[in-house]
């Protein structure tokens, strides 16, 4: 991918879409039929497109740099306030008829302690996905400043797979541990930690299966140039 301005917007607004779309779809709960501690996995339909808002970062870290990385992380974060409150303001809106009102309530309305676990989920996640790219990103360069980019799936990966793991934690135990309670309930703490477990494997697996993206979208990338190198 070049490092021009049109690639850039086009790759924030792929960002800001995926993370959007996983706050709007994330109430519809999956069934992966995949056993696990004496249970099925159960993953947010989410999963998908909040993987892809991780991919869009490290790709924009890749070509352009740490400072384009992080400032899309930062107005994705303005972006998904905006969009929590444009949904308070519908659902507050009077519906035609109550079938419709609880329709949409049960699926977009806005649970005040699950958007508290996204909004710490999303910031700790994707600065640390930002800081950790670029500090093996880097560390590899200072070693090998012209056949480093080789190494591409190392920061790739272990970013985002870390990353994952951080959103995963704090989303569930904010969500489901301090919202339903399930952290100070004895009987609950293993469903808990396996719904924490479980949903990681998953997101582990989707995240290794985004590398070769990552490969075939920075294959271009122009690493001599200053954006690139930051």
């Amino acid at each position: 991918m070049r490092r021009t301005n049109s690639n850039l917007m086009l790759c924030s607004m792929v960002f800001v879409t995926c993370l959007v779309t996983a706050n709007c779809v994330t109430a519809k709960t999956v069934q992966t039929g995949i056993p696990f501690a004496g249970s099925t996995i159960l993953i947010p339909s989410a999963v998908i497109c909040y993987a892809l808002t991780f991919l869009a970062t490290d790709v924009i870290g890749e070509v352009w740099g740490a400072k384009e990385a992080g400032t899309t992380v930062r107005w994705g974060f303005v972006c998904q306030v905006i969009s929590s409150l444009l949904i308070l303001v519908a659902q507050a809106l009077p519906a035609a008829d109550d079938a419709m009102q609880a329709s949409f309530e049960m699926l977009l309305g806005q649970n005040g302690i699950f958007v508290l676990g996204s909004m710490v989920g999303y910031l700790c996640s994707q600065s640390w996905d930002v800081y950790v790219f670029h500090r093996i990103r880097n560390w590899f360069r200072t070693r090998d400043p012209k056949g480093f980019a080789r190494h591409r799936w190392v920061w790739n990966n272990a970013s985002t797979m870390t990353s994952q793991a951080i959103d995963t934690v704090l989303f569930i135990g904010i969500a489901f541990g301090v919202g339903y309670g399930w952290l100070f309930d004895a009987a609950m703490r293993p469903t808990l930690l396996g719904m924490m477990v479980g949903q990681y494997l998953i997101k582990f697996v989707i995240a290794a299966l985004d590398t070769p993206f990552f490969y075939l979208l920075t294959r271009k990338d122009r690493t001599g140039e200053k954006g690139a190198e930051a």
